[in-house]
């Protein structure tokens, strides 16, 4: 498996389209074999999609995220993990162990188009 997690300052980011740091992760056999950070070049929503399959990612975990990056990600071939907060190192751990479970309920049904903040 290769996953990419949100990642800022070591936690995981709550809002996928706006992070600009993945921890790209490579686990086998319950193992983390190998683990690296990987700038999102301020890519938006669907240029994150293809930066994450472009690097072979099959797994992604983060904080919230909006139905249509979800989708656009399932059509990609990537399974979405969402709902997760932490430390990014302990959030492995749990993937590792197969112990990280999906929380639908962390889709996001709006957006900030006026520059205004919102929380998942």
């Amino acid at each position: 498996m290769k996953a990419a997690v949100t990642t800022e300052n070591q936690e995981v980011f709550q809002h996928f389209g706006k992070c600009q740091t993945f921890t790209l992760a490579v686990i086998e056999n319950g193992q983390i074999q190998s683990k690296g950070l990987l700038d999102a070049q301020g890519n938006g929503h669907s240029a994150l999609v293809g930066l994450l399959q472009a690097q072979g990612v099959d797994t992604l975990v983060c904080g919230g995220i909006g139905q249509g990056a979800v989708d656009a990600l399932s059509a990609a071939g990537i399974q979405v993990i969402r709902g997760c907060q932490g430390r990014v190192s302990m959030i492995l751990e749990l993937l590792a162990q197969g112990l990280l479970k999906d929380n639908p309920s962390q889709v996001c049904d709006h957006h900030d188009h006026d520059g205004q903040e919102h929380t998942c």
